[in-house]
């Protein structure tokens, strides 16, 4: 029996101390998971006691000791040197034979089980304190692709230990306290997966930004991993929700390069550049994304914590594999009852947006550095701006204030090691490193939703944090207005009841930015210059009316999906016509309106022959989020509906597409913004299952105050909710709710302005108040107040 030497069927998750965390999952999974159809490549793992018989035969640690002393790891020079001295030492230290011949002999095993006589392998390290729930060593050290022959084999293997102490390494261990030579490194030796000629990604079995536990996130490239964790191509990227088992989100990243096998064995890999036409593809199946996504599941749940996986498809077999596991180190460690809400004090000018990671703010002087040789020129607190990083950068991104890279996605290495550290940070800019000059004072906020930015200046801001276990809850039911699904998952940890108003407008204006009919009379535009806009946009999509239906789908999907499984209640698009005509090619199909607020809007669009096309569009997208997704939680409402004659057009328009109100617990709802809507609130009540209280177009058309025009008569006390008028009129529908039992709600912005028309709302008895995000917490104190004094009058 080897001491030297491990096969995966030998290993298990208890064996951590002897082959290192990534190396005793990959046991675990070959032994356990395959079972249960997990793939996982054979290999074998050489141990701690290999490592330290290594060290001592060679008398290596006394050595590595003398150059160490007395360092000052933020010195980077002085790091960057001793760490040099340090690796060219262990690589020019010979193996001792006995355990050379271990290797080779497990290499010929390995080989004859492939049928090869060179088989290809992966050869990465583990080292034994690697993967601890509060110190990643993930990635500290090298991974070797396509390496053949023993020769080769051995190198690779020698460059893996040396990597122990790479500069960052060394950095790490230091800031985490760890002694040098606490730790081991153990070897993997791991048969190729020929993603050269396939795919590969990594996936995380919860949501890296928000802690969002319901949902897989997958990303993919071509060719070998490599490129997605250095950050070379901005990936794919895919959220699988678990509870349903759908896609409800796709992102096709640019994906330029892939790296393939080459023939020099001195340099065994390379990259190639991808075509146009193959950039614009997933590059993974709908169905191998599922397929992968319940893969993360099964291990998530043999692991029993949420995890961080490398997956790949083979090119030659079609099929695909688990190549690492390991424990997710950062959301899974945060605490949910804290919620840390960061906020500009005010906006200022934008230079350029990029992907966020994280959402918090930085700020500070630019340090633009093109090169890692010259990492010492950086200072603390200055914001990092660079095409993309790579491990040896660590020792000063844990001192920078923020980082902005040009190249990379969300699972790149500046993503997951900013995240760790909890630094602001945008990837995938494509421009900073041309834009933002060394000695530029910029903000970088990551705290918008999904597209971080970059503003000109130091701007003020905020951060609160809230423990919201020790909040009291309202009876009343306090649900939430989301329209961004980029904030959605981050969102949904903030004590609620579902989402009161979800709206389209967001979601069309920001992913869709097309008008709809343009799309739909996509093949008779004659104007070249509009038609070049739309295909940039639409890139991919051939059928144009596709793109709307699922661009529209992921967005509501998502945030259906956050608040899974309470009521999700989706308002149908509300543009007026000066909005839609904003929209990209929208003035060719949008008369001009002198008072666009009480034009052609809503309700009377739908059922207006011209409309009726766009109208299916939105149809199809609800539609394929409820049955397609599985996301029944959602609950469809018809705005600005004037008669009850037009809900009953509308109605029948959304039966005939598949949304036929009660099949499958389908519920429809109406705006109560209309004092025809409060007039006749029991007729409307016999049409709908509920009513949603729209206080801000209520209050002009009660008060006949158009609020976009602005002018003396918007003044605190005439032209906001809580005008006497106004305030007896929402009474009224609420009385008519509990007599025809129709639930009542309400999504205006009244409750969240003013915490006393809240309370006014609750003495009334209404069923749900739905409140921007940021005035939950203090509404809902407030109503918990009303409450109180309520029950003691009782």
């Amino acid at each position: 029996m080897s001491k030297f030497i491990k096969f995966f069927d030998e290993l298990g998750i208890k064996d951590v101390p002897q082959v290192g965390g990534k190396n005793a999952s990959l046991g675990e999974m070959y032994r356990k998971l395959t079972s249960k159809g997990v793939r996982v490549p054979n290999g074998f793992a050489t141990t701690a006691c290999a490592y330290d018989y290594f060290m001592k035969e060679a008398g290596l640690k006394d050595k590595i000791r003398d150059i160490l002393k007395g360092l000052d790891t933020h010195n980077v020079r002085d790091l960057m040197v001793r760490g040099d001295k340090v690796r060219k030492l262990i690589i020019a230290t010979e193996f001792p034979e006995d355990f050379k011949k271990e290797i080779v002999g497990a290499y010929k095993k390995l080989s004859k089980e492939y049928e090869s006589n060179k088989v290809d392998v992966a050869v990465r390290s583990s080292a034994t304190a690697e993967d601890l729930p509060d110190a990643s060593f993930a990635g500290q050290q090298e991974t070797y692709l396509n390496i053949r022959g023993e020769e080769y084999l051995l190198l690779a293997v020698k460059k893996c230990i040396a990597s122990l102490f790479t500069n960052r390494a060394i950095s790490y261990r230091f800031d985490k306290k760890f002694d040098h030579f606490s730790i081991a490194l153990s070897v993997g030796v791991q048969k190729m997966i020929r993603s050269d000629v396939g795919s590969s990604g990594v996936m995380f079995s919860i949501d890296t930004e928000s802690g969002f536990k319901n949902a897989v996130l997958v990303n993919s490239i071509y060719g070998l991993g490599e490129n997605i964790v250095q950050g070379k191509v901005n990936p794919d990227e895919f959220y699988v929700f678990k509870p349903t088992r759908a896609i409800i989100s796709r992102k096709i990243g640019k994906k330029a390069l892939r790296m393939i096998y080459n023939s020099d064995p001195k340099r065994p890999v390379k990259d190639v550049k991808v075509s146009v036409a193959e950039q614009h593809k997933q590059s993974i199946t709908d169905e191998q994304v599922l397929q992968l996504a319940d893969w993360a599941m099964l291990i998530e749940k043999h692991y029993n914590k949420p995890m961080d996986m490398e997956w790949a498809l083979d090119g030659k077999d079609g099929k695909l594999y688990i190549i690492q596991a390991r424990p997710e180190t950062v959301q899974s460690q945060r605490d949910p009852n804290i919620i840390e809400k960061y906020s500009l004090s005010k906006k200022g000018k934008i230079i350029l947006s990029g992907q966020s990671v994280g959402d918090k703010i930085g700020a500070g002087e630019v340090n633009r550095i093109m090169d890692v040789k010259d990492i010492h020129k950086f200072k603390k607190g200055q914001v990092l701006v660079t095409d993309m990083t790579d491990p040896d950068w660590e020792p000063i991104m844990k001192i920078a204030s923020a980082i902005v890279t040009d190249k990379g996605g969300r699972t790149c290495h500046a993503a997951i090691i900013s995240r760790e550290m909890g630094i602001p940070c945008i990837v995938g800019s494509n421009v900073a490193s041309r834009v933002l000059k060394s000695g530029k004072k910029v903000t970088i906020s990551c705290a918008e939703g999904e597209i971080g930015n970059v503003y000109d200046g130091i701007l003020e801001f905020q951060v609160k944090k809230i423990n919201v276990k020790s909040l009291k809850k309202p009876k009343t039911k306090i649900m939430m207005n989301v329209g961004n699904p980029d904030s959605a998952f981050s969102t949904s940890f903030i004590p609620n009841d579902g989402v009161g108003l979800a709206r389209l407008e967001f979601i069309i204006n920001t992913y869709i930015k097309i008008h709809p009919l343009v799309l739909i009379d996509y093949a008779k535009i004659k104007d070249e210059k509009l038609k070049k806009e739309i295909d940039e946009i639409t890139v991919g999509y051939e059928d144009k009316k596709q793109f709307f239906v699922d661009k529209l789908a992921e967005g509501v999907g998502t945030i259906a999906a956050a608040f899974y499984p309470k009521d999700v209640i989706v308002r149908l698009s509300d543009f007026k016509t000066n909005e839609y005509a904003n929209l990209i090619g929208g003035t060719g199909y949008e008369p001009v309106e002198s008072n666009p607020m009480i034009g052609w809007r809503g309700a009377s669009r739908y059922y207006t022959p011209k409309f009726v096309p766009a109208f299916e569009l939105e149809c199809q997208a609800l539609k394929k989020v409820r049955d397609d997704m599985g996301l029944t939680n959602l609950k469809i409402m018809i705005p600005f509906c004037r008669t009850v004659e037009e809900g009953k057009k509308v109605k029948g328009i959304m039966a005939k597409h598949g949304l036929k109100q009660g099949k499958n617990g389908l519920e429809i709802y109406v705006m109560a913004e209309i004092p025809s809507n409060i007039i006749l609130a029991h007729k409307f009540a016999e049409e709908f299952d509920g009513f949603s209280i729209g206080s801000n177009d209520l209050t002009q058309l009660t008060l006949g105050i158009d609020r976009d025009s602005g002018g003396s008569l918007v003044v605190e006390g005439v032209s906001n909710e809580k005008n006497e008028a106004v305030k007896t009129l929402i009474k009224y529908l609420i009385e008519v709710g509990k007599a025809t039992k129709t639930k009542v709600g309400i999504c205006g912005q009244g409750p969240s302005d003013f915490p006393d028309f809240a309370q006014f709302l609750v003495e009334c008895g209404i069923d749900s108040i739905s409140l921007i995000p940021d005035t939950v917490i203090s509404t809902s104190m407030a109503i918990v107040k009303k409450e109180e004094e309520l029950r003691k009058k009782k």
